[in-house]
């Protein structure tokens, strides 16, 4: 995978966790993940085509996705509803959006599926291209998630 895909993503996450949840998702060093089990309880994944191909996914532990979602919905939430996995996919769909809108500033033309959400211990992520994804680990005071792309031109 091209690291020029790298920062698009990156700088998404924390804009739209920053903007929407009121929250400071520090990144951490990323790396190959070369399994499908996903690093987190509950996931989003939308698929992207275009001048690139492949996919996106966020995975969230519990602490780190009911803290976001609780920020943005302005209540306390305190276990994996239904509210939790509307919010996943609607994150993953923002995320996704400045990612593409930043990917287009580069000449990179790529449009998103609708996102599709999966959640339970140990669930798998399988992207479309196959192969290795890119992790990019983040942390917020409440718990960790990872932002998974895979993207090939």
């Amino acid at each position: 995978m091209n690291v020029k895909f790298i920062n698009p993503f990156l700088e998404g996450t924390i804009s739209v966790l920053k903007t929407m949840a009121f929250v400071e998702p520090r990144a951490g060093k990323p790396y190959l993940k070369v399994d499908s089990i996903a690093k987190g309880d509950v996931s989003g994944i939308i698929g992207l085509t275009g001048s690139a191909a492949g996919s996106l996914a966020l995975s969230f532990s519990e602490g780190a996705i009911l803290k976001i979602v609780s920020n943005m919905l302005g209540e306390d939430i305190k276990s994996l509803n239904s509210d939790i996995k509307d919010a996943v996919g609607e994150i993953t769909n923002m995320i996704s959006g400045v990612a593409r809108k930043n990917l287009e500033a580069e000449g990179f033309y790529i449009q998103a599926a609708i996102p599709t959400v999966v959640a339970g211990k140990n669930h798998s992520i399988t992207h479309v291209m196959g192969g290795p994804s890119l992790i990019i680990p983040f942390d917020i005071d409440e718990g960790s998630f990872v932002v998974d792309v895979c993207l090939s031109e």
